[in-house]
């Protein structure tokens, strides 16, 4: 399949980048509002052209093993959900860490707590970039904004989970998950060999017996100091990939006033609230984070530097804003605007709450 240029729907996009970027398995279970990457992915059927296994487990729990025991054999495996069904693979998504293995995780947020509602949220950042599992880990958290971000981060997902042999999530919030916009299909990306996986994942799992000496993949070790030192080795490789991986997007920061910090769909919102404060005479620069795990702190602390103060927009009752806290160091105002239970805010909302909070 070379090139092509298609309309869908971010859900379809992330199926088809599954397929194009040359996955071996998709293990998931349906939950509103990402249920459409199932069923694109059961409407392709991409075990008659590339091999790709495709399977409806029989619950939550079921398919975040299922991508565990694939990931073991370095095989390149994904699953996705919605905040829910996360919330049920996170005791998988720690042992996929421990175990120091690749895979690709996908969440499609849905307001919560609870079964809360179908509509779009990003309440989920804490458990996303904090860990929502138990233990010392973290994930390679990617953040889209657009329909292309969702294909181009299925692929950079993949990559990077390889690179660093450790889990990254594609962190999107429902609104992204369900708009349709014009997207770019990469060209399809052959699936690796036997040969190449042995090559590349020397520490995989294979149990043939005399190809070479079998690999035991586990996240248990009863010694205490051995434990140890596998901490020391994880937070060894997060640090690395805190240097070389952080990412964002930065829109007029350096001639702002103010500046506004906001990642996903709901950046595109405070965009378009910039352009109406422009004519307004009140200038705002815009920093997107892409990777909310590792977050750009230093990338903020230099934005902010002399601004009048920091918003942080999100869908959820104040999470990022946190981090974006540690970032200035308490040095100017941040404050925080979101809507609660899937109600998105409107560009003139947004802008108010500057005024209120901030301008004042």
């Amino acid at each position: 399949m070379k090139e092509e240029v298609r309309l869908m729907k971010g859900n379809e996009a992330l199926a088809h980048a599954a397929i194009r970027y040359g996955f071996d398995g998709y293990f998931g279970y349906p939950i509103t509002p990402q249920s459409e990457v199932l069923e694109t992915l059961e409407e392709l059927m991409p075990w008659e052209t590339t091999g790709m296994t495709v399977l409806q487990a029989e619950s939550e729990l079921a398919a975040i093993n299922m991508v565990y025991g694939g990931a073991s054999t370095g095989k390149a495996v994904m699953t996705s959900s919605s905040s829910p069904g996360v919330s049920l693979k996170q005791e998988g998504i720690s042992y996929i860490a421990a175990a120091e293995l690749p895979a690709l995780v996908i969440n499609v947020m849905r307001g919560g707590p609870g079964l809360g509602t179908i509509q779009p949220s990003q309440a989920d950042y804490f458990q996303a970039c904090k860990g929502g599992g138990h233990g010392d880990y973290h994930l390679i958290v990617l953040a889209p904004s657009t329909v292309q971000e969702m294909v181009d981060f299925v692929g950079l997902g993949m990559d990077l989970a390889f690179k660093y042999t450790n889990p990254a999530m594609v962190l999107a919030d429902g609104i992204v998950g369900q708009m349709m916009e014009k997207v770019v299909l990469p060209e399809q990306r052959p699936r690796r060999t036997e040969e190449e996986i042995r090559k590349q994942c020397p520490w995989a799992a294979n149990g043939r017996k005399g190809l070479r000496k079998r690999n035991v993949i586990t996240s248990l070790e009863l010694e205490s100091s051995k434990m140890e030192v596998i901490n020391e080795r994880l937070q060894a490789r997060y640090k690395e990939i805190a240097k070389n991986e952080t990412r964002w997007e930065e829109i007029d920061t350096a001639d702002a006033d103010y500046l506004i910090v906001a990642f996903g769909t709901v950046a595109r919102i405070c965009a378009k609230a910039k352009e109406i404060a422009a004519k307004e005479g009140i200038k705002i620069g815009i920093l997107r984070p892409i990777t909310l795990w590792p977050f750009p702190y230093e990338a903020i602390e230099k934005a902010a530097k002399g601004k009048k103060g920091i918003l942080c927009v999100e869908l959820n009752a104040g999470q990022m804003i946190e981090d974006v806290r540690l970032a200035v160091h308490d040095s100017l105002p941040v404050e925080h605007f979101g809507r609660l239970g899937g109600i998105i805010p409107s560009p003139d909302e947004v802008l108010q709450a500057l005024k209120e909070k901030i301008i004042k």
